[in-house]
């Protein structure tokens, strides 16, 4: 055999060295690719935890007043009102430390030459007992009746202040009713669910359970039955 038959024999060799090559390149991009497609699919859902609580915390701004001519006497009417209202919280059994005054003002001016004084006087109940706190808004009319003038807007409100305790099992709970969705989606398209691929953590909302207290005067008041709300959005790997 001749010099140039070995060297084509080589080149044929190569040649089918390389179309091999090529196939199996080929191959292995055309499954690294649809291993990419695959890995790429997903879905994105959002899943919803709610839970009714009750508030742990009622803080009652009461504001009132006392009007007339004579500084003095309008000064002793602001005063009888203050044991009014401090012996009505007493009776119904808060502590002293429990009720705070937080501000005073007075406003003077003179009308055809007479002169109109205003004392306002802000007390401030803050307590964990809640059903203690419910009893003094129910009978709060009593301090009406007692003579104590109680200006607009003095109302209990009721707080929540444990939400970072029931933070991580609500978001364990939103996730898994995300799943649920992705799973249903899955179901219907003859695929399955993968891994999380991204989430998103909603905001926590607390809103009244039986939705908002009536506005208004001095008999208006907050719950203390809170609904805690958080949604999740969360992606999906589908397979």
């Amino acid at each position: 055999m001749s010099w140039t038959d070995n060297r084509n024999i080589v080149t044929l060799a190569s040649a089918g060295l390389l179309t091999v090559g090529m196939i199996i390149g080929g191959y292995l991009l055309g499954d690294g690719l649809t291993r990419a497609r695959a890995a790429d699919r997903s879905v994105t859902v959002r899943g919803l935890a709610e839970r009714d609580v009750m508030a742990d915390l009622a803080t009652w701004t009461i504001a009132y007043n006392a009007t007339g001519t004579d500084i003095t006497a309008v000064r002793a009417d602001i005063d009888a009102s203050t044991k009014t209202l401090t012996d009505y919280f007493r009776a119904l059994g808060f502590k002293a430390e429990e009720l705070k005054p937080i501000g005073a003002g007075v406003n003077q001016y003179l009308n055809n030459g007479i002169p109109n004084i205003t004392i306002t006087q802000k007390m401030q109940l803050r307590t964990t007992d809640i059903a203690r706190a419910q009893r003094a808004v129910a009978q709060q009319f009593d301090l009406v009746r007692r003579g104590v003038t109680l200006q607009e807007g003095s109302a209990m409100t009721y707080s929540f202040t444990k939400l970072n305790d029931i933070k991580p099992a609500m978001v364990a709970e939103a996730t898994k009713d995300a799943r649920k969705a992705a799973e249903q989606f899955a179901q219907d398209s003859g695929i399955g669910v993968g891994s999380i691929k991204s989430a998103t953590q909603g905001y926590f909302s607390i809103e009244p359970r039986d939705g908002e207290p009536s506005g208004g005067g001095y008999g208006a008041s907050d719950t203390p039955y809170k609904k805690v709300r958080v949604v999740t959005t969360v992606d999906f790997y589908l397979k």
